[in-house]
């Protein structure tokens, strides 16, 4: 599928609607637009927390209607441990949404069923490309 800014909002509405698990893993390269489209489906979720990507802080916990979504960005991981240290595993065994960028950096954490989203750029460089698996 390929999608402009002006289509968040359906896409955000499609992986809803559409998931394997409620763990999703965002591919990208860095700038492909990750953060933009978590923050729509946050949003779709039903949560009015403002969304942020959780660079230095790991991990940012939102609310939507009564459930958590906790928001986990990996990029600047220089270890496993860290992972372990912000207890990452305990995030996993709660009812909630999770969605991680950067999930490579800790593939031997990846619980046994999630949704994968890979962006990419589209041809023309304003739009993404989205893969849903």
């Amino acid at each position: 599928m390929t999608y402009g800014l002006h289509q968040l909002e359906e896409v955000s509405q499609y992986i809803i609607k559409n998931p394997k698990s409620n763990t999703f893993l965002f591919f990208g390269e860095m700038g492909v637009g990750k953060t933009t489209l978590i923050k729509s489906l946050v949003k779709a979720l039903g949560s009015d927390d403002v969304v942020s990507s959780p660079t230095y802080s790991l991990v940012n916990e939102y609310e939507a209607k009564g459930k958590l979504i906790f928001h986990f960005d990996f990029y600047r991981i220089k270890s496993i441990d860290e992972v372990y240290d912000i207890g990452f595993e305990d995030y996993l065994s709660q009812d909630a949404y999770i969605i991680i960028e950067w999930p490579e950096m800790i593939e031997e954490l990846w619980p046994e069923e999630y949704t994968r989203i890979e962006l990419g750029l589209a041809e023309n460089l304003e739009q993404r490309e989205i893969h849903i698996k």
